[in-house]
């Protein structure tokens, strides 16, 4: 922790002006509330509304959420008499005076000139605008505000009975997987469209088969690796949703989420400090460049974990907590500076959660950072206790053992997990933490040993050489080198199996090294089971017996996900056993 001026000899702010509420501002006004009686404190929101949940939004329009009302949590009537804060919605702040220390206000009946002794900006992020043509269409809609989500509730309600109910979806990121199960819930029929050649872009493409084949199964059409070109059709028509593969999908209701950019053209135009992205830069106590504004939310640039690179972030958590740091900061109390920000991110779809946590293996790549990536595919909870479901993860380990990111997907237990390694990565564990963790265990629950801690056994392994490894994304290198071994059953190789792979079970191995000996011919051996945990005995038998060996990280269920084309068994990952 730091420690601003101390807080008796700092003279409070008389008045602190807020601009955006929502996560960060509201967080901000109301901690200073607590901290401080006297001050006035003044919100200034553009819109009607000041408090609502907006990660709340997909599922109002699915009717999980059934009444609006519950998406809103505060009014500006509920904040005054609660903490006696001065709410002002329709107010859109357009300059900032830095040096009057005034903000101008504009209104529906006017402006006016409103000062300062402290400022904090809490724009967020608006929707980014694709540069496509007839965006201004009737039938195409956001969904990151209550009137976004009032105006798509009312286009659907307004179809015709009987009448054709399409969607498309632009951007299958967070937001719009969830508007797609949202749509799927209404009744409507969808294509999702992403530009990206997989779902889910922060995800490794390796687990991203899993997310579409969920889509497929609850009839979403997926078009992946194009992007819209063109919405054309009369205002009261359908409208007609052109691709650049050539492809027209009709559809009457169309929605765009491909991503947000910082609200920052205030700052920038009061002269504000600005990263490279265009976040408002700030100090790890939310301060910019002007000793006398502070910022926070999706505005604001954070320091990324493991990379160290700069940039927005715009997830509801750091944001809550940026507006607490900044009313401490303005109030001369002591702080808590921001950390790194792991972008720990999860989303529903349809039955499978998909979660992440600090760098992907695609952003390790690019930052140049070494690193080993493990895979465990393992029971949620114990395998003997009815209805254990497969937990997908991938975590990936820096040379000495600390954790680098992890991601996972599954249908159950998925958040357990991601929790407790984005826990993990802001404590900077490494494996032989994960792997002495002492997690909660009933048969219910989970196993005595978790995946968590199976994670940290195999990374242990791979890092210190018990168990050399090779990855899915090194297939034709391994195979075009090597005797890939396959040690499965009879039965699961007979489903399906690489061209040219010596078949030995894994518990027939030992009678047969000289049959594997001479097939290998001096070359190593690739050896694979179903998950990598019968491989992990064979390959270690074959390495004691002086064979250069390496075990397939994920096994199977990994190259099947990640290659496909060599496996031509798409769709037999969620079928295996949990071995």
């Amino acid at each position: 922790m730091s420690t601003t001026s101390d807080p008796v000899a700092v003279p409070r702010p008389r008045r602190l002006v807020i601009v955006g509420g929502v996560a960060g501002g509201m967080s901000a006004a109301a901690r200073a509330r607590r901290l401080d009686e006297r001050a006035e404190i003044v919100v200034l929101e553009q819109s009607e509304h000041v408090s609502f949940a907006n990660c709340g939004l997909p599922y109002g329009l699915s009717g999980e959420i059934e009444q609006r009302a519950d998406l809103l949590l505060h009014t500006p009537g509920s904040l005054h008499a609660a903490l006696a804060l001065d709410v002002r919605t329709g107010s859109r702040v357009t300059a900032i005076d830095r040096a009057a220390r005034t903000v101008h206000v504009t209104t529906a009946t006017g402006g006016y000139e409103l000062g300062y002794d402290a400022l904090l900006l809490a724009p967020g992020a608006v929707a980014v605008r694709p540069p496509v043509d007839g965006l201004d269409h009737p039938a195409v809609h956001a969904l990151r505000t209550v009137p976004d989500l009032d105006a798509l509730t009312a286009r659907i309600a307004a179809l015709p009975v009987g009448g054709p109910r399409r969607a498309v979806v632009g951007g299958a990121g967070f937001i719009g997987l969830e508007a797609v199960e949202a749509l799927v819930a209404r009744g409507l029929e969808v294509a999702l469209v992403e530009l990206a050649d997989h779902v889910l872009p922060p995800l490794d493409p390796e687990l991203t088969p899993l997310l579409a084949d969920e889509l497929r199964a609850h009839g979403v059409g997926l078009h992946l690796g194009v992007s819209a070109t063109a919405i054309t059709g009369a205002a009261d028509e359908a409208a007609l949703v052109s691709l650049s593969d050539g492809t027209r999908l009709p559809a009457e209701v169309v929605v765009v989420n491909v991503g947000v950019r910082p609200a920052s053209d205030l700052a920038r135009d009061a002269g504000l400090d600005l990263g490279a992205r265009g976040a408002i830069r700030v100090d790890a106590d939310q301060r910019t460049s002007d000793p006398s504004i502070w910022a926070v939310g999706d505005a604001v640039e954070v320091v990324r974990a493991v990379t160290g690179d700069r940039g927005p972030v715009p997830l509801a958590g750091p944001a809550n907590r940026q507006g607490r740091r900044a009313a401490d900061a303005m109030l001369g109390r002591r702080t808590t500076p921001q950390a790194p920000v792991l972008g720990t991110a999860i989303v529903r779809v349809f039955g499978l959660t998909a979660a992440v946590t600090g760098a992907s293996r695609s952003t390790l790549r690019r930052a140049g950072l070494a690193h080993e990536t493990v895979r465990v595919h393992a029971g949620h909870h114990a395998g003997y206790f009815p209805g254990a479901e497969q937990v997908h993860v991938v975590a990936s380990f820096a040379p000495d053992g600390r954790l680098l990111g992890a991601q996972a997907v599954g249908r159950e237990g998925v958040d357990k997990r991601i929790d407790v390694l984005a826990t993990a990565l802001r404590a900077g564990m490494g494996a032989d933490d994960l792997a002495e963790l002492e997690l909660a265990y009933a048969p219910p629950y989970g196993s005595a040993k978790d995946p968590v801690n199976m994670l940290g056994f195999v990374a242990q392994n791979a890092l210190d050489g018990t168990m050399p490894q090779w990855q899915p994304d090194d297939a034709d290198d391994v195979l075009a080198g090597s005797l890939v071994l396959d040690v499965r059953t009879r039965a699961e190789h007979d489903r399906g199996h690489l061209d040219g792979a010596l078949h030995v079970p894994h518990t027939e191995l030992r009678d047969r090294l000289q049959e594997v000996r001479a097939a290998a011919g001096g070359r190593p051996v690739a050896v694979h089971c179903a998950s990598g945990v019968r491989s992990h005995i064979a390959t270690r038998v074959l390495l004691q017996a002086g064979f250069d060996a390496r075990n397939l990280s994920g096994g199977w269920i990994s190259l099947d996900l990640a290659r496909p084309d060599l496996t031509r068994a798409r769709g037999r990952a969620l079928d295996g056993a949990l071995v």
